[in-house]
């Protein structure tokens, strides 16, 4: 019984915090968007705006979740749901300091569920039976398996440097120096590509409303389409944390609380790095998108991919490895 209880407990404990980050998210990009535009921001509801990702929420599915005639039922359903499990499901290798599931191929395991995560994109622009959102879907599909071709690439130079797939033993190799040192532009480059990823600007073609109407989820409103929205943001989170963890190491996880807050501060500053980038840089043209990935990312990725597997580890400042 006590089991059956953990394994129902421990889920929600990892759950419950991420939603609640998420939803305080949208504040802090509605801020940070509304100071940088010299306006204030969301500040009626509650001290300082506070409450106002919670009468959100409460807009969002207290609306009449309209469902167009003409769409496949079971899947325009479906989709929303299936993007918000996987959103979540792929922080279950994090290590927060401990994760939920200690597993050898941690980073195997999240960019597998990263490219399922294509399937409810291209399912709900599928389902909604609609040019637009199919057109919208389309070009989502087509981005984002693009950029994991890159975040690909560099998560097997970090492999090679560290020598396992395994976050935990990303954190053992970075005790003594972060591979942000001997490896930033593969950062750079990584940081890009979570950009490109997770459908942000300037790279929120998927999203598009002067070229597509919205994209994929023009169809959905009310409840589904909060669904969408919070996976969304999880996902920013989830690339920014694992960003850290890759590398910028927030300590050793003897030290849990230290861990913690190094882990919650690096990610939030990664994060509000989004949103400046939002705040400055125009949408790309898709054939600019396409021209960053195949003509610049994949040859440098590559060429320094090569470059990790020919030098010995510690060219690098790195440990050997056991």
């Amino acid at each position: 019984m006590m089991q059956i209880m953990n394994n129902i407990i421990n889920p929600l404990l990892y759950i419950i915090p991420i939603l609640i980050a998420v939803a305080f998210l949208t504040l802090l990009e509605r801020k940070t968007l509304g100071y940088m535009q010299l306006r204030k921001g969301p500040n009626i509801v509650g001290p300082y705006g506070l409450f106002q990702p919670i009468a959100d929420g409460i807009k969002l599915f207290t609306k009449e979740p309209i469902r167009p005639s003409s769409s496949s039922p079971t899947l325009f359903i479906l989709t929303p749901t299936l993007a918000l499990f996987i959103a979540m499901l792929i922080w279950t290798p994090m290590p927060m300091p401990h994760p939920l599931t200690d597993l050898n191929l941690g980073l195997l395991f999240m960019l597998a569920l990263s490219s399922t995560a294509v399937y409810s994109i291209l399912w709900s622009g599928w389902a909604s039976n609609s040019k637009y959102a199919l057109i919208g879907a389309l070009r989502a599909v087509a981005q984002t398996i693009s950029y994991e071709v890159t975040l690909g690439i560099i998560l097997l130079s970090i492999v090679i440097l560290t020598g396992g797939f395994s976050l935990k033993t990303m954190l053992f190799t970075q005790e003594q120096t972060w591979l942000f040192y001997s490896s930033w532009p593969l950062m750079m480059m990584w940081y890009i590509s979570t950009l490109a990823e997770t459908n942000r600007a300037p790279f929120d073609l998927t999203e598009g409303e002067s070229e597509l109407v919205s994209g994929f989820n023009v169809e959905y409103a009310g409840g589904p389409f909060a669904l969408f929205f919070l996976a969304e943001y999880a996902n920013i989170m989830m690339m920014n944390t694992l960003s850290c963890i890759l590398f910028l190491s927030p300590g050793q996880t003897t030290q849990p609380e230290m861990f913690s807050m190094n882990l919650m501060l690096k990610t939030t500053l990664l994060t509000i790095g989004f949103l400046w980038v939002r705040a400055s840089y125009p949408r790309f043209r898709y054939d600019q998108l396409m021209h960053l990935l195949w003509k610049q990312f994949l040859p440098m990725t590559l060429a320094l991919c090569l470059w990790h597997t020919s030098l010995p580890i510690s060219t690098f400042g790195l440990p050997p490895q056991q």
